[in-house]
């Protein structure tokens, strides 16, 4: 018995621990379930030398399906080990574990590797990990390493204390706050809710802050409290009146009837329909007047990706790599829904891996 147990163990070590093995892929699959638009986890390829796979399609798989980038050739890159993320404009953005470089696949091309910091990775800054040689960003007036979302939009900088919009050469604002700002899929329409005043920034904030904590009686606290309240109303006054700190809609889009009423719960969206900028909230998707044009589930509200078509009848979301169309049928196993026009016809474009081709393929539905 004590040398079958001698000799079991011998062949535990010549073949390399599988216990540990097994453990090191399921860390592995782990790790990847929290990628961004990685959907699932390949299986192990079972097929020849040339990394195609005996494994079944998904899905989502189409007929007419599109090559969009091959994993062989001369990246020699496994589908399992590369987390993936999609432009709006069909570029992918490909990361090997364990590195921290990138590769941009774009009409059949590819550039790479990439570092972060490359101007190159522009439009993927969110799926980017940063550069940490350049340090954090602290010119936002923001906690340190913590950057002002609205400085993320090309069109958005900051003139002193307040934000400047620029859209096709002509200047907006500048404002002292902006509660939502949307540009359709072609960038060529803009839309934007803001406030001309605010009573105080973030740095007058952080100024009071700093002078209570040092107020030692609650008589100080309450001598601070009656001053800031005074500069408060002398801002207001100043500054126009409690009319400019409301908010307001502005545009580049003709003939907008904005109703801050029927959108108070709404938010600007320019990605759910074709070349246009709509409001949405947990229960309706509907125009910038906020008209309905087609209520939703809760569940489409809060997804990765929401669509409506083109004569507002149906309406699609992505999550967690299943598309689910307003009719309850869904296609699994798929990434990087969005949405493109072809030859006048807009569609609901998703990718998703085949391993028998080892490659990354894309089907459009009619939408």
């Amino acid at each position: 018995m004590k040398k079958s147990f001698l000799l079991l163990l011998a062949i535990c070590i010549l073949i390399g621990n599988p216990a540990n093995a097994q453990f090191g892929r399921l860390v592995n699959k782990v790790k990847k379930s929290v990628s961004n638009e990685v959907i699932g986890t390949p299986k192990e390829d079972t097929g020849s030398d040339s990394g195609k796979s005996t494994q079944p399609e998904p899905a989502c798989a189409c007929d007419k399906a599109e090559v969009i980038m091959e994993m062989g050739g001369k990246l020699q890159l496994d589908y399992s080990e590369v987390t993936i993320s999609v432009s709006d404009d069909g570029r992918i953005l490909a990361k090997t574990q364990n590195t921290n470089e990138y590769y941009i696949v774009q009409s059949g091309g590819t550039v790479g590797p990439l570092k972060p910091g490359d101007k190159r990775l522009k439009g993927f800054e969110s799926f980017v990990e940063p550069d940490r040689d350049n340090g954090p960003d602290n010119s936002t007036g923001l906690e340190p390493g913590k950057k002002d979302p609205w400085l993320e939009y090309e069109y958005i900088t900051k003139s002193g204390e307040k934000y400047l919009i620029t859209f096709a050469g002509k200047p907006y604002g500048p404002y002292g706050a902006i509660n939502g700002f949307a540009v359709s899929q072609t960038k060529e329409k803009f839309a934007a809710i803001v406030v001309e005043n605010v009573l105080f920034t973030a740095a007058d904030s952080k100024k009071m802050d700093a002078e209570m904590k040092n107020a030692k009686t609650d008589q100080e606290k309450m001598d601070l409290s009656m001053k800031f309240t005074q500069q408060m109303q002398q801002k207001m006054m100043a500054g126009g009146g409690p009319a400019a700190m409301q908010p307001k809609f502005i545009s580049n889009i003709p003939d907008v009837d904005y109703d801050p009423i029927k959108t108070i719960n709404c938010t600007l969206r320019g990605n759910v329909k074709y070349n246009d900028i709509l409001m949405v909230s947990f229960q309706i998707i509907a125009d910038l007047q906020g008209n309905t044009l087609m209520p939703i589930e809760s569940e489409a509200f809060g997804s990765e990706r929401l669509f409506l078509n083109t004569d507002n009848t149906k309406y699609a979301y992505y999550n967690y790599g299943t598309l689910t169309f307003s009719d309850k049928t869904t296609l699994p196993e798929m990434f990087g829904a969005r949405l493109i026009k072809v030859d006048g016809k807009v569609y609901i474009a998703y990718m998703y891996y085949s391993p028998k081709k080892n490659s990354i393929m894309q089907c459009k539905i009619p939408f």
